[in-house]
C-alpha cells in the first residue's frame, strides 16, 4: 500500500511539475512574440542606426550566453553535480557547484572587463561594415557596454539552474525569461514617445537590469534547497577539470556554430 502511495506521490508531483514549467513556458513564449512586436514597432527589425545597433550589441553578449550558460555546459554539470550529489552527499555537490562557479566567474569578469575596456573592437569583430557609419558604429559600442554584463549573469544562472534541475526544481528557471521579456517591454513601453536613441538605450539598459533580476530569481530558488554558494578562489581542481573535458567537444561544436553567426553579422553589416 505505502509503495502505491509512494507511486501516486510522484506521479503527482510529476505532473504538477509538467504543468508549471508548461504553463511558465506558454507564458514567456506569449511575452516574448508581444516583445518582439513591440521592439520591431518602436525601434523596427533593422534599417535605421538604432535598430541595427541595438541587435548587433545584443548578439555578442548572446553568443557567449549559449558558449557558457547552455548546451554544452549543462550538459556537462549536471550529471557531475548528481552525481556527486548520489555517490557522495550535499556538501561534496556544493563544493563542487561553489569551485565551478568561481573558475567560470573568474573567466567571465575578465572577459566582461575586457569587452568594457576595448568596446570599440569588439564591435569592429561583430559588424565591421559599421565603421563607415558614425552614429552606427558608436550606439553600437554604447549599447555593447551596457549589456556585456548580462552574459555574466546568465551564465551564473545556466549554473544554479543546473543546480536546480538536479533537484527536480524547474519553476524558478522556467519563469526566469518572464523577466527578460518584462524588462524590456517596460522599457519599450516607458520610452515610447521618446526618441528612437532613447528607446535603443532604454531596451539595452532593461536587458542588463533583467540579467540581475534573473540571477537573483535563481539565487533565491537555490537557496531556498540549502545551496547558497560561497565564493572561492579560483582553481583547476580535478572536478572542475572533469567539467572541461566532458564538456570540451560541446563547447567546441558551439563555438563553431557561434563563429557562422558572427561571420553572418558582418556580412549583414557591411
Amino acid at each position: 500500500m505505502s509503495a502505491d502511495l509512494s507511486t501516486a506521490f510522484m506521479s503527482g508531483n510529476l505532473f504538477k511539475s509538467l504543468a508549471t514549467v508548461s504553463g511558465l513556458t506558454l507564458v514567456s513564449r506569449v511575452m516574448g512574440f508581444a516583445r518582439q512586436v513591440l521592439v520591431a514597432g518602436v525601434i523596427g527589425a533593422g534599417g535605421n542606426p538604432v535598430a541595427d545597433a541595438f541587435w548587433a550589441a545584443f548578439r555578442l553578449p548572446n553568443m557567449f550566453r549559449r558558449l557558457f550558460a547552455e548546451g554544452a555546459f549543462q550538459a556537462a554539470f549536471v550529471p557531475l553535480f548528481q552525481g556527486r550529489l548520489v555517490s557522495e552527499d550535499k556538501a561534496a555537490a556544493k563544493q563542487f557547484a561553489e569551485e565551478v562557479m568561481a573558475f567560470l566567474l573568474c573567466i567571465l569578469l575578465g572577459l566582461t572587463v575586457l569587452v568594457e575596456i576595448f568596446a570599440p573592437l569588439a564591435v569592429h569583430g561583430v559588424a565591421s561594415g559599421f565603421a563607415d557609419d558614425a552614429e552606427k558604429f558608436d550606439l553600437t559600442t554604447l549599447y555593447l557596454r551596457i549589456m556585456f554584463p548580462y552574459l555574466a549573469c546568465m551564465s551564473m544562472v545556466g549554473l544554479l539552474s543546473g543546480v536546480l534541475n538536479s533537484l527536480d526544481k524547474f519553476m524558478a528557471y522556467a519563469a526566469a525569461p518572464l523577466i527578460l521579456n518584462f524588462c524590456q517591454i517596460a522599457a519599450i513601453v516607458l520610452t515610447a514617445d521618446g526618441t528612437l536613441e532613447v528607446s535603443g538605450e532604454a531596451l539595452a539598459w532593461g536587458t542588463a537590469v533583467s540579467g540581475f533580476l534573473q540571477l537573483a530569481l535563481l539565487v533565491w530558488g537555490a537557496r531556498r534547497q540549502g545551496y547558497w554558494l560561497r565564493l572561492r578562489i579560483p582553481k583547476l581542481t580535478p572536478g572542475v577539470k572533469r567539467l572541461l573535458v566532458l564538456g570540451g567537444p560541446g563547447f567546441l561544436s558551439a563555438g563553431a556554430t557561434q563563429i557562422n553567426v558572427i561571420i553572418g553579422t558582418n556580412i549583414a553589416s557591411q
